[in-house]
């Protein structure tokens, strides 16, 4: 039985980080908005027994599971991304919740004020918040993650234990938005976490990822992710 993804079809967003988690274990999915131009997704949304507030949500079988970390707390050990024992898991799962703070920062660069508003609507709003975000919050999250990677107990590569997790996958993502939101503020943080860019670098070449990259199923960054390019924006 195939997992069922349900997310927006035309951007990376949340959803990017449960389909890397798929592609990387080799997991046989259907990302069914892509399918179907969201329609089951809202059906679902609607009529659900246990209705997400928002996508991304993941069926399987009768089971329907929302929210990124959620999903990636189940999905970790059916899919080999998730270390042994109930203390790393756990920690795995605050490394993941804190990159999905991140990523919510990220968003509200170019919405501040108002999610229904468009970016143009709120520009010298969203001037202000990127500022904060680029001169300050995006080196606080990244040391973090080198931090956490500098003192890994496995002495391994990865953010948790001593092979691969969706964290790993997640750190990934962060670092591939943050450096195509904003190249120059992103850039020179970078070239201070080196832990952080190898990760980045050894999930790429991971030959499921690579080939998932080189696919048409990778969606491209565009302007209505949560990862928008706004020049004016990167300082």
């Amino acid at each position: 039985m195939a997992y069922e993804l349900y997310y927006w079809p035309t951007i990376q967003g949340r959803g990017e980080f449960v389909r890397l988690a798929f592609e990387a274990a080799g997991a046989d999915y259907v990302d069914v908005s892509r399918q179907d131009d969201g329609a089951a997704m809202t059906a679902l949304i609607k009529d659900a027994a246990t209705p997400s507030f928002a996508p991304p949500f993941v069926r399987l079988g009768g089971r329907t599971i929302g929210q990124v970390a959620a999903i990636l707390s189940w999905l970790g050990p059916q899919l080999g991304l998730s270390p042994d024992g109930d203390s790393d898991r756990a920690w795995l799962n605050q490394i993941q919740l804190t990159l999905a703070d991140l990523v919510a920062e990220a968003h509200d660069t170019h919405h501040p004020v108002d999610l229904m508003a468009y970016y143009d609507d709120q520009k010298p709003e969203a001037a202000r918040r990127a500022e904060g975000f680029r001169t300050a919050r995006i080196a606080k999250f990244l040391t973090w993650a080198e931090t956490v990677l500098t003192r890994n107990p496995h002495g391994a590569d990865g953010m948790v234990g001593d092979r691969l997790t969706y964290a790993d996958l997640s750190l990934f993502q962060v670092v591939e938005g943050l450096t195509y939101a904003f190249p120059k503020a992103a850039g020179r943080v970078l070239a201070t976490t080196p832990k952080v860019v190898a990760v980045r670098d050894r999930v790429a070449a991971l030959p499921r990822i690579a080939a998932y990259l080189a696919s048409d199923r990778r969606i491209p960054f565009n302007e209505d992710g949560i990862f928008r390019r706004y020049p004016e924006l990167d300082g």
